[in-house]
C-alpha cells in the first residue's frame, strides 16, 4: 500500500472512531499478538478522542487498559455528555503528518511540546467547549475549579521547607534542573480568558506538573514524561495529554511497531494509576509543604507509580548507541 493511501485510511479510522468494546478488543488482540495494523487502529481511536470526541477519552482508555492489563481499571465513575464526533480538519492532518515526518534527531522535547500544542489549535472550533464540559465530569474537577485561579508558588516559600520535606524536594527539582516554577507564563498565555474550567486547568497543570512527578512517583526521564501524560489524562482528561499520547502512539505504529508493548505498558499503567489515585487537582499543597513526601502520599491516599520498564530506559539506549 502506498503511503498516501495508508495515511488516508488511518484518517478515516480516526474520523469515524469506534466504541469502547472495540478499544478493549483491539488492546486484547495486541496483547496476544502485536501487529502494526492493530496498533494503528488503536492509535487512530486515541486521536479520535483528542481531535473529535473528548467525551470518549475515559471510556476508550478504560477499555484499552482493561484489554491490555487484563483487569478493569476501577476508576471513579463519571457521566459524560453524548455527542456526535466533530469533523477533523485537513489542517490537523497536515500538522500531524508534518510532525511525524520530522527526523528523530530534530524532535527535541520543546519542539514536540510546541508542535503538539499547535495540533490542538487545528481541531474544530467546537472542541474547546466540549473539552471544558468533559473535564467537569471528572472527579474532583468541579470542587477544584470552584476555588478560583490557583495562587502562584514561589521559590522563596519552597526554600523555607525543612530538609526532606515536599517543599525542599520540589525546590531542589526546580533549581537543580534549571526548570521554571510554572513552566510557562500564565498571564502571557492569557489563561484567564479561556472558558471555564480551561483557564484553571491549564494554570494548575503548569504549576503542578513537576510537583505531580514527585508525589506520583514519576521520574523526570523521557519515558516517564510519556507516563505522566497518561496519569494526567486519567486524572482529569487533560486535552494536551490526549493529543500527545495519540501522536506518540501513531508515530510508533507507523515507524516502530515493535515498540508498541513498551508504550502501551507505560501509558496504560499510568492511565490506570491516574484513574485510581484520588484527585490531586484541588489539593492545598501549601498546607503540606513542610511534610515528607511519603507522609503527603499517605495523607492524600496516593501510591507511587510502579513503572513496568526502567524509568531511564531511553537514556540508557541513547548512551549505548
Amino acid at each position: 500500500m502506498k503511503r498516501g493511501e495508508e495515511r488516508a485510511g488511518f484518517e478515516a479510522l480516526a474520523t469515524a472512531g469506534a466504541d469502547d468494546a472495540a478499544a478493549k478488543a483491539l488492546a486484547d488482540r495486541l496483547k496476544t499478538k502485536l501487529d502494526a495494523d492493530g496498533l494503528k487502529s488503536l492509535a487512530a481511536l486515541w486521536l479520535h478522542t483528542a481531535a473529535a470526541a473528548p467525551e470518549r477519552v475515559a471510556g476508550i482508555y478504560d477499555a484499552a487498559a482493561e484489554g491490555w492489563l487484563g483487569a478493569p481499571v476501577g476508576g471513579r465513575p463519571a457521566q459524560f455528555a453524548d455527542a456526535p464526533p466533530e469533523p477533523i480538519p485537513a489542517a490537523f492532518w497536515q500538522g500531524l503528518w508534518g510532525l511525524l515526518d520530522e527526523p528523530p534527531g530534530k524532535l527535541t522535547a520543546p519542539n514536540v511540546t510546541t508542535r503538539t500544542a499547535a495540533l490542538a489549535g487545528e481541531v474544530s472550533p467546537n472542541i474547546q467547549g466540549r473539552v471544558a464540559q468533559a473535564a467537569m465530569a471528572y472527579p474532583g474537577v468541579p470542587a477544584a475549579v470552584a476555588q478560583g485561579m490557583p495562587r502562584r508558588f514561589t521559590l522563596e516559600a519552597l526554600a523555607r521547607g525543612p530538609a526532606g520535606s515536599l517543599a525542599a524536594t520540589f525546590h531542589s527539582l526546580i533549581v537543580d534542573n534549571g526548570f521554571d516554577l510554572e513552566v510557562l507564563d500564565r498571564d502571557g498565555l492569557g489563561l484567564d480568558k479561556l472558558p471555564s474550567p480551561l483557564g484553571y486547568l491549564n494554570a494548575r497543570i503548569l504549576q503542578c506538573h513537576d510537583l505531580w512527578h514527585i508525589v506520583g512517583g514519576y521520574q523526570t526521564t523521557a519515558l516517564h514524561e510519556v507516563a505522566i501524560s497518561g496519569f494526567q489524562l486519567g486524572q482529569f482528561g487533560h486535552h494536551y495529554s490526549a493529543m500527545f499520547l495519540g501522536m506518540v502512539l501513531t508515530r510508533v505504529a507507523f515507524e516502530r511497531p515493535e515498540g508498541g508493548p513498551l508504550l502501551l505498558d507505560t501509558i496504560l499503567s499510568a492511565w490506570a494509576h491516574g484513574r485510581r489515585t484520588p484527585p490531586l487537582l484541588g489539593v492545598d499543597w501549601e498546607a503540606v509543604w513542610d511534610r515528607p513526601t511519603a507522609e503527603v502520599r499517605r495523607r492524600l491516599g496516593v501510591s507511587a507509580y510502579v513503572s513496568p520498564w526502567p524509568a531511564d530506559l531511553f537514556e540508557q539506549l541513547s548512551a549505548a548507541a
